[in-house]
């Protein structure tokens, strides 16, 4: 019997190649177990709200009045919603003619375009062009994008830090490329170094892999730290002596948790620069409505911004998203709403701030609370989380439960997570799934868990962690370091 276009053995060999650990077995096993009763706390995903984070209430005000726009012809409609978001949805409403059930311009709306044109200008000090602006589903879509306009065929590589964010390797595998690694020095505070990335680049030419683009994500994930704004002017340089394009993944710069290295973009400091480089260094910068203070990640919606790109190559750009027709249009409400929220004097503003500044006072706390716990847990140590929303602890596991691991046929840091699962109920993702050197382990969990359940999480993680290392410790040759 011939096969069929969709049996297994025929479908397009880079969806098999296409890995994402993320939502991988762990959080498979994760669901099977919360079907069967137990109590599932999963921290596998930067899901904020899914982890009891509560919505802003004004931009949730101004798209519910934009969703049922007969709510504004209601004579009490005052009563229950503020002058100013009744205020923002007319002006949203009057961008969108057909209401929110009709299709947008497929970049985005234009006068949304504009507010983040905008808010990019104030941020860096320069101004910024919204017809180089495009609003994605998320920042994901637009890395998608992106990655598929640069990725010719096998040959074409993109550095990618190790530890990465798994959409990276799976989208480079979707595309037909190649991922080309460079490692993040763990004991410098998950550091970048300018000569590692040279030796990445010569051994992928060695290959016969033309590296194309790198990839910076700016706080790290799943590392967590800050790039400070002399590493930034480093990598600028050396994509600019190796004729890269650079991709800032910049979607958890409202996530700093330290105050020595604040977020700083990479469009600020090239333009710093000044020429030449300033002028002909190609950038993409990505951010989102998923992440920061807002966490609405299942609103899907975020943009791209393009620097130095040639004319016929954002008109080959624009070809594509049309394909798609229209980004998702109520999420580019809420990016309007991020990037233009209330202002001083506006009705809501005092809320806004006292709710935002809450959440971000809140991840800080967790930040140093989960560090803190992994950091007292035998053969566990941890980065401080600097930014984003993950800890990502080493775990040095004892020879016995790599050789136990290697028996049943799985990655060790695999079989570690899946024994914390089964145990705490604690959904993590195991470090193989984002890259790690040769022999050594890792998990990544968020930070996101409610603040008031963290002590009992990290009691329980303790407890799992010094009843697996007794029992896999042989305790003649084996220590803590």
């Amino acid at each position: 019997m011939s096969r069929k276009a969709l049996d297994y053995d025929s479908i397009n060999e880079n969806v098999k190649k296409a890995q994402y650990a993320v939502r991988g077995e762990l959080y498979l096993r994760a669901s099977e177990l919360q079907k069967e009763g137990k109590r599932i706390i999963f921290t596998n995903v930067g899901n904020p709200h899914a982890l009891g984070q509560k919505p802003l209430t004004f931009p949730r005000q101004v798209v519910a009045l934009c969703q049922a726009p007969f709510l504004l012809e209601d004579p009490n409609v005052g009563l229950i919603f503020p002058a100013d978001a009744i205020a923002r949805a007319k002006h949203y409403l009057s961008l969108t003619p057909g209401g929110l059930g009709a299709y947008s311009d497929s970049r985005g709306i234009p006068a949304i375009r504009k507010e983040v044109a905008d808010f990019i200008g104030r941020r860096d000090g320069y101004p910024s062009d919204p017809e180089l602006i495009y609003l994605t589903d998320g920042a994901s879509k637009g890395v998608m994008q992106i990655l598929n306009t640069i990725i010719r065929g096998a040959g074409d590589g993109i550095l990618v830090p190790v530890p990465q964010y798994p959409l990276y390797s799976a989208a480079i595998a979707l595309f037909g490329g190649s991922l080309v690694p460079y490692y993040l020095e763990e004991t410098a505070n998950w550091g970048l170094d300018v000569n590692d990335l040279r030796q990445s680049v010569a051994q992928a030419r060695s290959k016969g892999i033309t590296v194309r683009a790198m990839v910076i994500i700016n706080p790290g994930n799943p590392t967590g730290q800050c790039l400070s704004e002399a590493n930034l002017r480093e990598i600028l340089n050396f994509c600019f002596q190796e004729n890269l394009v650079l991709l800032g993944d910049e979607v958890y710069q409202q996530n700093v948790y330290q105050d020595e290295r604040p977020f700083i973009s990479s469009k600020k400091v090239l333009l710093d620069m000044g020429p030449p480089i300033s002028k002909e260094l190609q950038l993409i910068s990505f951010h989102t409505v998923s992440k920061g203070y807002w966490g609405e990640c299942g609103q899907r919606g975020g943009y791209f911004e393009m620097t130095n790109i040639p004319p016929r190559t954002v008109d080959e750009i624009y070809k594509v998203a049309s394909i798609s027709l229209s980004p998702n249009v109520p999420a580019q409400i809420f990016m309007g709403l991020m990037v233009n929220p209330p202002k001083p004097g506006d009705i809501s503003y005092d809320q806004f701030i006292r709710e935002s500044k809450g959440i971000l006072e809140s991840l800080r706390r967790r930040a140093r609370i989960m560090t803190d716990g992994f950091n007292s847990c035998r053969n566990v140590i941890c980065n401080f989380t600097e930014g984003a929303m993950y800890s990502f602890p080493q775990i040095r596991l004892p020879p016995k439960a790599i050789e136990a691991a290697k028996k049943l046929g799985k990655v060790p840091d695999v079989f570690y997570c899946l024994k914390l699962l089964e145990a705490t109920g604690i959904s993590t993702v195991p470090g193989s799934g984002f890259g790690q050197k040769e022999g050594v382990f890792h998990l990544r969990t968020t930070i996101l868990p409610a603040e008031e359940d963290m002590p009992e999480i990290m009691a329980s993680f303790k407890k799992f962690n010094d009843s697996f290392m007794e029992e896999y410790e042989d305790h003649r040759d084996y220590s803590r370091t």
